[in-house]
């Protein structure tokens, strides 16, 4: 007899049904709820808006065929929640151990960007993955790698007394990643910068060692920027900022101004026909003129949520790493996505940051995910090396 079928040979009520989904939810979606819940409204949402912001890119670069971007879209999402579930079931601890070696292979990668990297839109950030005919940020990886690797470290250091020895270590993995990083993209190796400061202060750095990381950033930052490829970019970009000359900027309060209180509904946006990255860096002002005020709302307090539950984990978790672990991703998601909308309403000057989940992209999805997934792990708390070996 199926499992879903009742002693008369009929179908278990609606009620029934609905308890078998929850026990298989319960079952095979472990950690914290919420955070669930907000990836799962978060990845419907981007199916959604992405599927209309790039209707006129659809008809510039897909033959015509507005599905096309939407599919790929789709395909990548799909892959990165796929990564996130399993990695979610995965021991957070073993991320320590991985962490080093990670931050090693992170340099010569973000290296090779300068030498041998793929151009898009002016700026030099991919490399190309041989065969595939896809191309990937290494500053993701080292992002995720070098909060993964500053967790470990505090977390070690908990009962220890800090000395410049120790926290000398940590500042110079810091400075070494977020200066490569800046040769290519100042606001990437700024907000990695920022969230592992962020870090420090969680786990409990003095405030002598804070000052001394902030130094060191931002003489690192200036050098990197003025001897890589985007002073000039950001220069311009600052320099139109401040004068309220940037174009895409324009376009943007634009789309914002059309979207009133409760928007103009799926698929009405205007300015998704001037607003070259509509799908990408400007989709936060696609989202407010589709579905408003009202919506744009909805979507920087699912950001917001996912903030605190992520940092909330410090709390909850049995170990310093696993808490350390679980803020700084989440930290790094968090100011990536307020810094995305904080330049669509107008506060900061156009940066090139997606809008996490959100956005329409690649690797940079599964990055996402990967974080999300671990973010998870720590969540659904340690588990036995038995259970681990089972799985």
């Amino acid at each position: 007899m199926n499992a879903f079928e009742s002693q008369e040979g009929s179908l278990h009520p609606p009620q029934n049904r609905w308890q078998f989904i929850k026990q298989w939810l319960r079952r095979n979606l472990k950690g914290d709820t919420v955070i669930w819940i907000i990836v799962a409204l978060l990845s419907l949402v981007s199916m959604l808006i992405v599927y209309s912001a790039t209707g006129t890119l659809a008809y510039q670069r897909g033959g015509g065929y507005p599905e096309i971007f939407l599919f790929k879209h789709v395909f990548f999402t799909g892959i990165g929640l796929l990564v996130m579930w399993r990695i979610h079931l995965v021991n957070y601890t073993y991320f320590s151990r991985l962490s080093r070696a990670a931050l090693l292979i992170s340099i010569p990668l973000l290296i090779l960007v300068k030498v041998a990297g793929v151009t898009i839109n002016g700026a030099t950030r991919w490399l190309a993955i041989p065969g595939t005919g896809l191309t990937f940020q290494p500053a993701d990886f080292a992002r995720l790698a070098l909060i993964a690797n500053l967790a470990a470290m505090l977390a070690k250091r908990q009962r220890v007394q800090y000395d410049w020895g120790v926290l000398g270590k940590m500042i110079a993995w810091v400075v070494i990643i977020c200066f490569f990083i800046a040769l290519t993209s100042t606001s990437t190796a700024f907000l990695l910068g920022f969230t592992c400061f962020l870090m420090f202060y969680v786990g409990r750095v003095p405030a002598k060692y804070l000052i001394a990381m902030l130094i060191a950033l931002a003489a690192v930052g200036a050098l990197g920027l003025i001897v890589g490829q985007r002073f000039e970019t950001a220069k311009g970009r600052i320099e139109r900022f401040v004068k309220q000359d940037e174009y895409q900027a324009k376009q943007g309060f634009i789309a914002i101004a059309n979207g009133g209180t409760i928007g103009q509904g799926l698929g009405n946006s205007h300015q998704r026909n001037y607003l070259t990255q509509a799908y990408s860096d400007f989709i936060y002002a696609i989202i407010v003129e589709e579905y408003g005020l009202l919506g744009g709302i909805f979507i920087m307090l699912l950001y917001t949520v996912l903030l605190v539950r992520g940092v909330q984990n410090i709390n909850e978790t049995n170990r310093a790493f696993g808490g350390l672990l679980s803020a700084g991703l989440t930290l790094s998601i968090g100011l990536q996505a307020f810094t995305n909308m904080a330049v669509a309403v107008g506060i900061f000057p156009v940066t090139g940051q997606p809008l996490p989940l959100l956005s329409m992209g690649g690797t940079s999805v599964l990055f996402t995910c990967i974080s999300l997934g671990i973010i998870l792990s720590v969540s659904r708390g340690e588990v036995d090396e038995s259970k681990m070996l089972r799985e």
